[in-house]
């Protein structure tokens, strides 16, 4: 009985053994698949004794689309951007777009036949999943013409932080404790296949040093922007509704009989506009944007941030009419083209 028992213990350890070694395999063999397609991005000011700005990229054509964030390459007016290869080959890039709000941006060499890394924006995440960091920390690929790589697990999805001060919305975050450094942003954050879930972007930190918490965009958001940018050099996020407000005071809830105490009053709704075909009519109150609670015209731009809404969407609003709440759907549209609108 004894042996029987040691038997099977000697067969789970080594199953647990080989299973590791499975992963570790994987894991290597990921990070050597990517590796060639991560570069440096570095901002040489113009301005001398300068300190040269610095992060990661991921090439993701073989035409030279390069992916990063928006807050690596923003102080690019100050000076010339370059991109650092795989190997140490420096070139000079163009900036094709950027969109603030994601904090997504894209770059272009003029190369061709470049090893690439495709984005595929199916691939999910799960709590516990192993990952692993790539890029640029502390500029070391100065020195080893190569990414580093840290490995460790998926902590946490659906992270959201909202508006920021910076003016980036961080919002259904992908949270790693896969060690993430400055310069690290722009890094892809990829699986044990090989696939990019996230690109790293920021850390919890004291000093620019990691605490454990790094926070990455979902890869399924960073295809919708860069398509977007690749094919307009913007994300279109201007928009006309027909609607105008103001915010609720005692004298308007007095005077209107008022019966909630959130939301905005509509003082306007333009003929043959979204806000009409919507059903909104003056005076209701317009008391959630996007499902969030409004207050004021701020609130509402907020909740359409939040919420990565783009020209052409459409936006989920709870209007108040005496004592109803009414679920409707408002069309935001390009307020360039509104002549031209139909329902």
């Amino acid at each position: 009985m004894i042996k029987t028992i040691r038997l099977i213990f000697i067969f789970f350890i080594f199953s647990c053994m080989e299973t590791t070694v499975s992963l570790e395999n994987q894991l290597i063999n990921s990070i050597e698949k990517v590796s060639p397609t991560v570069v440096s991005v570095s901002i040489e000011s113009t301005i001398k004794d300068s300190e040269i700005r610095f992060g990661s990229g991921l090439i993701i054509s073989n035409d030279g689309y390069i992916l990063t964030n928006s807050h690596v390459i923003e102080s690019g007016e100050l000076g010339k951007i370059y991109v650092t290869l795989y190997g140490g080959e420096k070139h000079l890039c163009q900036i094709i777009g950027i969109d603030k709000l994601t904090d997504i941006a894209l770059l272009k060499i003029n190369e061709i036949n470049l090893n690439f890394t495709k984005l595929n924006p199916l691939i999910e995440v799960q709590r516990g999943q192993f990952v692993a960091a790539l890029g640029n920390p502390h500029n070391l690929f100065s020195i080893s013409k190569e990414p580093t790589a840290t490995i460790g697990i998926i902590s946490g999805k659906n992270v959201n932080f909202g508006l920021r001060k910076s003016g980036h919305v961080y919002q259904n975050m992908i949270q790693t404790d896969a060690t993430i450094n400055r310069g690290n942003s722009g890094g892809p954050l990829i699986n044990s296949a090989g696939e990019v879930v996230g690109i790293n972007t920021f850390i919890v930190s004291e000093k620019n040093s990691s605490l454990g918490f790094g926070f990455s965009i979902p890869i399924n958001r960073v295809v919708d922007v860069v398509e977007d940018l690749k094919e307009k050099g913007v994300v279109d996020r201007d928009w006309f509704t027909g609607i105008s407000i103001t915010e609720i005071n005692k004298k308007y809830k007095d005077f209107l009989n008022i019966k909630v105490n959130n939301g905005v009053i509509v003082t306007d709704v333009e003929k043959k506009s979204p806000g009409a075909d919507a059903g909104i009519l003056l005076k209701d109150i317009i008391f959630k944007v996007n499902g969030k609670i409004v207050n004021s015209a701020l609130d509402i731009q907020q909740a359409l941030d939040e919420g990565y809404f783009k020209t052409n969407d459409e936006v989920d609003l709870v209007i108040v009419r005496g004592k109803n709440f009414i679920d409707t759907k408002l069309k935001l549209i390009d307020p360039y083209n509104k002549k031209g609108y139909k329902k």
